[in-house]
């Protein structure tokens, strides 16, 4: 059993409701929660008590339940800085001896995990606060295209509004601007509720606060799979995706190539291969992780390690299968390895290794390859 603590702002009387209702199909999960002052979100810091003995004195509290990771589940590193948060998690650590995350720093690992620099923001905030949360999130490479707000301060009154309202504040965020995804700020308004309904209207993952943050606490506590089906793409697949990633990031570093990425066929996730699952890109390289325009399964490559299911292995363009024109003139590819990964008798995904120049690809770089897919292979059959 996996223990969540969580530190909560005394006014909220979201998180808990909503929090309880993700983990019902989990019976491998639960948490307790401690509160600590919060009445208001200003700009300038009245109405709540942020600091870190104050988390520190709630985190001795959630310890003595004998808790596996400490969370502040609320949202103020976002305008505060994200220093502010890991300091306030350093401290809780060196007090408890327990890991420490915060719901901000779940956001932008979701972020990360999911390749989004582009992101709508929807939040009940002042424009002041909302300012500093642009600010602080672009100096963490997230460009935020649009934002809409309630305008309010009284972190009590957040919850009032209906789930209409909610949804529409969602939808207000992403319509202009071709976001990667929506994040709903705040984790006293619930964003889960309304996520599927939400991306089914707008197709990009919504980030909402409560569940990023109870996905990352079990992340963080050692989950074995901390995925959680019915409530939108972002608790089916965050989990997978932030594991995805780990594979190709060490394929990059083991080959030392430009670029690497995964595509998967996985109804149940809500994958599909015209967009990368995970990727991982050398500095200053373009990512390809959000570009659909092309048509996987009809690629020659694609169709090569469909029909023989080995690996390909092109040191150069210099023979068929060619890869698509748009990967070279567009991407600047000129040489690649490609992965395939079997399920049920099918290829249903596949590894890429980019180099932008052309290279010979070593006994080492393949082994590497071979590691990679049966990664890939473990993390699709525990699904």
């Amino acid at each position: 059993m996996i223990r969540i603590g969580m530190i909560v702002p005394s006014s909220n009387t979201t998180l808990e409701g909503t929090t309880t209702r993700l983990l019902a199909g989990r019976d491998d999960v639960t948490f307790v929660s401690t509160r600590i002052p919060v009445q208001a979100i200003t700009a300038d810091g009245s109405g709540a008590r942020f600091d870190a003995d104050v988390m520190v004195a709630a985190a001795g509290l959630l310890a003595d339940a004998k808790v596996d990771v400490i969370v502040w589940n609320g949202t103020a590193g976002s305008w505060l800085g994200v220093d502010h948060d890991r300091a306030v998690c350093d401290a809780i650590t060196s007090q408890t001896g327990l890991p420490a995350t915060t719901s901000t720093l779940a956001i932008l690992q979701a972020c990360n995990d999911f390749g989004v620099t582009r992101l709508a923001i929807a939040t009940p905030y002042t424009a002041d606060v909302v300012e500093r949360i642009i600010a602080e999130y672009e100096r963490h490479g997230i460009t935020t295209t649009a934002h809409a707000d309630w305008g309010l301060t009284e972190n009590y009154r957040f919850a009032a509004r209906p789930r209409e309202d909610v949804e529409a504040l969602l939808l207000e965020a992403c319509a202009s601007g071709d976001p990667h995804a929506v994040a709903l700020i705040c984790t006293n308004v619930d964003g889960a509720v309304v996520s599927e309904a939400v991306e089914a209207k707008i197709g990009i993952p919504v980030i909402d606060s409560i569940a990023a943050t109870l996905w990352w606490a079990m992340e963080v506590a050692g989950a074995p799979d901390a995925s959680i089906q019915g409530w939108g793409a972002f608790l089916a697949q965050a989990s997978f995706r932030h594991r995805a990633r780990a594979v190709v990031t060490e394929l990059r570093n083991s080959t030392g190539c430009d670029r690497t990425t995964l595509r998967v066929d996985d109804d149940r996730l809500g994958l599909h291969v015209d967009l990368c699952a995970a990727e991982s890109c050398a500095e200053g390289v373009r990512s390809i992780q959000h570009d659909p325009t092309l048509d996987q399964r009809a690629l020659e490559t694609v169709r090569w390690i469909d029909e023989t299911r080995r690996v390909l292995v092109q040191p150069a363009f210099t023979e068929h299968p060619f890869p698509p024109q748009a990967l070279r003139d567009v991407y600047g590819v000129k040489a690649q390895v490609l992965g395939p990964v079997e399920r049920d008798g099918a290829v249903t995904a596949w590894l890429s290794a980019h180099s932008l120049d052309e290279r010979p690809w070593s006994p080492q770089d393949l082994a590497a390859m071979d590691t990679a897919r049966a990664a890939v292979g473990e993390l699709l059959e525990y699904r």
